[in-house]
């Protein structure tokens, strides 16, 4: 994704046997122990908590050395187009947004003004034809003085047109409870709503035959990335044959603002300085959610303290009689795309043991790699939780 092709001929592979629902079809090892036996969910965050590594060849070891390792999985149907989908394709690239609504209006403007480096265009799609007509419009007429080329153009694109991309935001909801609801989990009242619709175009990708990166927006983020991918991968008859998306082609961008609420306190209360050095945060956007204080000084009170501020401050605006749509828009969305098409480190949700589950992660050359670290014992066992959450609600 990141149109880097440097070294990518010297790519080595290590083929892996294992269940295709479970893990990314190719990735970058960066740790041997990644490829001991099955699948194993957030442990691949921490490779100390895998089993031994296998025995690797001598150029094996070199290229894991060097960063060139890529395992692929040779029981997915589709582990050759894997192979394709991370070799890094030269030049900008060319975004859809389902749904400019409150979230998909904040988030274009963000592409428009700050995507002009790797976003050739962005096409708009909303069943309101004035609504795409007025966007269109309103970003045609923003440009930087004199540099009129330089921000990505904004177009209108048809349903039937979506998926000629290289990236497919999924930003449209169903249902979204009004300002001032009783209901206390925003996002997880909208999963019943808004299942269907994510699924109907995950269908459609299958059906054009999708290459590119199919990122979810809307809420519940995780739970509607892993439906996406199933009703992707699931075939006429009503088997799952994994034809479909891959699963590391389906990110969900809600973990972002997650990560920017978090800091936000942290700057205002020194007890969590730390976050703005040593934090992470890791899991769900909503309940579930682990913000770490530090992981090289993890204090688990502290961190359940930021962690409760930070799943509670959109709903302090909504106190406000306002939607908390902006900073997720920007946040979790542009920011983490952007991110994301550079090949840099972004936070997003990716499979992990059969579920979509936030953590840092990039896009290389050699596969998608994630960020691993040594994490405390306590801090684990807060991944874990979260992981089981995310199964049940599966």
């Amino acid at each position: 994704m990141t149109g880097d092709t440097m070294g990518i001929t010297e790519r080595i592979l290590y083929k892996t046997e294992r269940n295709p629902a479970l893990e990314p079809a190719a990735w970058r090892v960066t740790d041997p122990r990644q490829l001991s036996g099955e699948a194993a969910g957030t442990a691949r965050l921490d490779p100390r908590r895998l089993g031994e590594a296998p025995a690797l060849t001598e150029k094996q070891r070199a290229a894991l050395a060097a960063g060139r390792l890529t395992a692929v999985n040779a029981l997915h149907p589709r582990h050759e187009a894997a192979l394709d989908f991370v070799t890094p394709r030269p030049g900008k690239k060319r975004v859809h947004l389902l749904a400019v609504g409150d979230v998909g209006s904040a988030l274009l403007l963000a592409l428009k003004l700050l995507g002009g480096d790797v976003i050739s265009a962005v096409g708009i799609c909303d069943l309101n034809e004035n609504t795409v007509a007025r966007w269109v419009t309103e970003m045609g007429q923003i440009s930087w003085p004199w540099d009129y080329e330089a921000l990505p153009e904004v177009e209108a694109v048809g349903p039937e047109g979506l998926f000629g991309c290289d990236v497919f935001l999924f930003a449209a909801a169903k249902a979204i409870p009004p300002v001032g609801s009783a209901v206390e989990d925003v996002r997880m009242a909208q999963l019943a709503a808004n299942r269907p619709l994510a699924e109907s175009f995950a269908r459609q990708a299958r059906e054009a035959g999708f290459r590119g990166l199919f990122i979810v927006l809307s809420d519940p983020v995780d739970p509607l990335c892993r439906a996406v991918w199933r009703a992707s991968n699931t075939g006429p008859g009503g088997e799952l044959d994994h034809l479909g998306l891959l699963p590391e082609q389906i990110q969900g961008f809600g973990l972002g603002v997650m990560n920017a609420r978090a800091a936000y306190f942290a700057r205002r209360d020194p007890r969590f300085a730390s976050f703005l050095t040593q934090g992470r945060t890791f899991g769900p956007h909503g309940q579930g959610l682990v913000v770490a204080n530090s992981v090289e000084r993890y204090d688990d009170a502290l961190s359940r303290e930021l962690t409760q501020l930070t799943l509670e401050a959109n709903l302090r605006v909504r106190d406000l009689g306002f939607k908390p749509y902006v900073a997720p828009a920007v946040s979790s969305g542009a920011m983490q795309l952007l991110l994301a098409l550079r090949g840099e480190w972004h936070c997003s949700s990716v499979p992990l043991g059969g579920v979509w589950f936030g953590c840092r992660n990039r896009f290389t050359p050699y596969g998608l790699e994630l960020e691993t670290l040594e994490l405390p014992d306590a801090l684990f066992d807060r991944l874990r939780e979260t992981e089981r959450a995310l199964h049940e609600i599966s």
